[in-house]
């Protein structure tokens, strides 16, 4: 008998446990440098980030702007998109043919699925009206991955991007203002 082929087997036991920690570990420890990223982009963030009303003193219309969204929760999104919306009246106001992006990647981008669509109608149908505004909603595609989603599992209204934070950080190297909304 090959104990590497029997299936019941202690070497193949041993084996399929130790794969089984590994995955684990890869996982954990993948999960801790995101949290260290993230503190770190946040925290960088925070140095280049303006208020609503730093960019309408401004006596000159920016590139653009971006509004990142990361809040944690789960319906964030509910008072958070609304809040962009505001944003956005604002600064159109002002600049009418100013370009505008939303990031969202903390746990509040999930409400965006297709399996969250009818729980949160209020959330998608924002999201469809700002694309018609030409304003795209981007979600993070690392952190859905994490959750075993793909692109696959949002609507073709909503942008995955790759990363989020690089999503943001790919806007203010082309002269975008960042407005980070983190907390209601």
């Amino acid at each position: 008998m090959n104990l590497q082929t029997n299936p019941q087997s202690s070497y193949a036991l041993c084996r399929k446990q130790a794969a089984k920690q590994t995955t684990f570990f890869v996982s954990f420890v993948s999960l801790i440098l995101l949290s260290i990223f993230a503190m770190n982009s946040n925290a960088y963030a925070d140095d280049r980030a303006k208020t609503i009303d730093d960019i309408l003193n401004m006596k000159k219309a920016p590139t653009g702007v971006v509004i990142e969204i990361v809040t944690w929760g789960g319906s964030n999104l509910e008072w958070a998109l609304p809040r962009s919306q505001e944003y956005i009246r604002q600064l159109r106001e002002k600049f009418p043919k100013l370009s505008v992006a939303i990031v969202t990647h903390g746990a509040e981008q999930f409400a965006l699925t297709n399996d969250e669509k009818d729980d949160n109608k209020k959330v998608h149908s924002i999201v469809q009206s700002l694309g018609k505004s030409d304003v795209p909603v981007h979600v993070c595609e690392t952190f859905a991955g994490w959750r075993g989603l793909s692109s696959d599992d949002f609507p073709s209204y909503v942008n995955v991007a790759a990363a989020g934070p690089a999503q943001v950080n790919d806007y203010i190297s082309v002269g975008y203002e960042l407005i980070i909304i983190s907390e209601e």
